[in-house]
């Protein structure tokens, strides 16, 4: 959504939901119920994602871009944290007020389409860059943390795709790529639900390979 988009809109809407924020300012956690869509109308905010290796960064945006969209249309909590790196001012929309301002302006809803869609594609071309050998060990390292070990070097592991992306600090489909790839290496199989693998330690062996 660019800043445009947002340039004319109503002033009551502007007036009521602009916010300000500091440079290292926390605008929302980990965790955070989402209530809003962002709009940088001035500064620079910092994205990151926490996992057991620290923080990792997501991204940073400045003037004109949005963020915080996935919890405002799909609901749910917030999967990242947004920090002010200078002073921000920001444009806070709640679901009732983008879904009016789609309605009444339908240029609205085709940047915020538009916009999507551009980091669809920059996420293909991110994970067609990476290989799955960058994603196999936070997603390795889940698996072992969760794995209940039985006879002969089998274990079940019960973890959803959101469990392992979750705890390994990846998007669902990074988490899926590294799944698959132990899927394809005949290592890891899906069984009702459960993950199950008879060879525990060759998945062990995936955070040693070159």
């Amino acid at each position: 959504m660019a800043s445009e988009a947002m340039g004319d809109t109503d002033f009551q809407v502007r007036r009521t939901h602009e916010t300000s924020l500091e440079a290292g300012e926390v605008l929302f956690e980990e965790g955070d119920t989402g209530e809003y869509l962002y709009v940088i109308q001035s500064g620079e905010v910092e994205l990151t994602r926490g996992d057991a290796e620290g923080r990792r960064l997501v991204g940073r945006l400045g003037p004109g871009e949005f963020f915080g969209e996935m919890s405002v249309v799909l609901g749910g909590e917030r999967r990242i944290r947004a920090t002010a790196v200078t002073p921000v001012r920001l444009i806070a929309l709640d679901g009732q007020t983008l879904e009016s301002m789609c309605i009444e302006r339908p240029e609205v809803a085709i940047r915020l389409i538009q916009r999507l869609a551009g980091r669809v594609i920059d996420l293909e071309t991110r994970l067609s860059a990476l290989g799955s050998d960058d994603l196999l060990p936070p997603v390795v390292r889940v698996l072992l943390r969760r794995a209940e070990p039985g006879r002969d070097g089998s274990a079940r592991i019960e973890a959803t795709l959101r469990d392992l992306a979750e705890d390994s600090g990846l998007t669902l489909r990074e988490a899926h790529r590294a799944l698959h790839h132990l899927f394809d290496q005949k290592v890891l199989r899906l069984a009702e639900d459960v993950l199950e693998t008879d060879d525990l330690e060759g998945i062990s062996a995936s955070l040693d390979a070159p």
